[in-house]
């Protein structure tokens, strides 16, 4: 058997332990082995399919999507991940949603290492009330808790996370600490050893019966009227007075500690009163810092759509749109280590071919009379290529027609002095009137 036939066998293999995996919810389990199986074969769409499943229903979309993206890139044909593409595509607000659902996420991480637990935790039970399958969120949820001390509602999150990912390591291994700390681990303990300490009668063990002594209907009626007598004596010249003064002696010490609480309210109202203006002062700088911080992040999701179009369009060889949707990426934003060699490749054209593509798109819209478009091309095409004589020297044709002078100056000085001996230079002198 060749190398690569044992590959194969070996991915099918940690392929089917992912599926049973699956099946049952064991889903960080089941992560693991198509991770495997992909490392022995990476053509192995299935596996891949499965995974980017796994990740979806985890609450991790742009995972799922990652995943997806490079199945559909592997086999073009016939697979699954086109549908599942096209049904996250097909609701309506659902990509926005989710990058917006990261970026709270990742605000609330930042807000947590801060130390502003309260705000992180206002933070993710949104997150977590957007997106209940998120398991990184409610995971960072129960470590806040217990940060705090507060190990029911700790045990609440991991328990969701479990309801999902029923053998997910962290999850249970914090659960074991929320349940030490609430008392629940010494209740179960307890359960599980009276379920297996039941002891079996022997031969010589004897059951006594209760005795009894046989009594006529007056004689108990008798001696219930007594006990009764006695009861309301004992009642009265006893337990009532005993009972009146250990109450007015409550009443005196209840009075006292109203009285000093009073006295301690009083002093501290003025401090409190400060330190509410101090809180909210903080509150104001801290909603302020997460609404930058929303404004100025960019949507991780919004890219992988992007690169979507992009492979898409390249299948259909349709290069202008290929050009025209690369030139509006944030690249630095795809961060995972496949989709990035994509990109790579992506790139590697656009700079070899591409940006040509973006000039002839310039120079369609500058024939059709559209010259802020043509601009914006021309603009594209040097951001990838900026040695392009031909395209600076378009670019100044089109500010001199609209008499801006200085752009287009500036435009033919850099033809005249970079490319000196080119005919280009010659006409840009010649439109300058050298």
């Amino acid at each position: 058997m060749d190398y690569a036939n044992r590959c194969r066998r070996i991915a099918n293999g940690y392929y089917n332990q992912g599926l049973e995996k699956a099946k049952i919810r064991d889903l960080s389990g089941a992560a693991e082995c198509l991770k495997k199986s992909l490392h022995f074969h990476k053509y192995q769409t299935e596996a891949r399919n499965l995974l980017g499943l796994i990740y979806y229903e985890m609450g991790e979309t742009a995972e799922s999507l990652v995943q997806w993206i490079i199945s559909l890139n592997l086999q073009p044909a016939d697979n699954r991940a086109e549908e599942y593409i096209r049904r996250i595509q097909g609701k309506l607000g659902r990509l926005d949603a989710e990058s917006q659902n990261i970026r709270k996420y990742n605000q609330s991480l930042a807000l947590a290492k801060a130390g502003n637990d309260d705000l992180a935790i206002l933070q993710l039970n949104r997150v977590v009330e957007i997106n209940p399958h998120f398991v990184k969120a409610h995971l960072v949820l129960a470590i806040l808790y217990m940060r705090r001390g507060d190990y029911t509602k700790a045990g609440k999150s991991l328990y969701k996370v479990l309801q999902i990912d029923k053998s997910h390591p962290k999850a249970l291994w914090y659960m074991s600490i929320a349940k030490a700390h609430t008392g629940r681990a010494e209740v179960e303990r307890k359960k599980l050893n009276n379920a297996f300490s039941h002891r079996q009668m022997q031969d010589d063990d004897i059951i006594l019966p209760p005795t009894y002594k046989e009594t006529t209907g007056w004689i108990t009626i008798i001696n219930i009227m007594v006990g009764l007598a006695l009861g309301a004596a004992v009642i009265w010249f006893l337990v009532m007075p005993a009972m009146e003064r250990q109450l007015n002696h409550l009443h005196n010490e209840e009075m006292t500690k109203v009285l000093e609480q009073v006295n301690q309210k009083s002093l501290a109202l003025s401090a409190l009163e400060e330190e509410k203006a101090a809180m909210e002062a903080e509150r104001n700088d801290a909603m302020t810092n997460l609404q930058a911080m929303e404004e100025n992040e960019q949507g991780v999701v919004l890219q992988y759509q992007r690169l979507v179009q992009i492979l898409k369009a390249y299948e259909a060889q349709d290069m202008n749109t290929v050009a025209a949707v690369y030139s509006d990426m944030d690249t630095s934003l795809i961060t995972d280590q496949q989709s990035a060699a994509v990109v790579e490749e992506i790139r590697n054209y656009m700079e070899t071919e591409g940006f040509q593509v973006l000039a002839n798109l310039g120079n369609a819209a500058r024939d059709g009379g559209n010259q802020e478009e043509a601009l914006s091309y021309y603009q594209k095409s040097l951001n990838i290529k900026g040695d392009n004589p031909q395209v600076i020297y378009d670019m100044a044709l089109i500010y001199q027609a609209r008499e801006e002078r200085d752009q287009a100056n500036e435009l033919f000085g850099q033809v005249i002095m970079n490319f000196p001996n080119t005919d280009l230079a010659s006409l840009a002198k010649e439109a300058r009137g050298y």
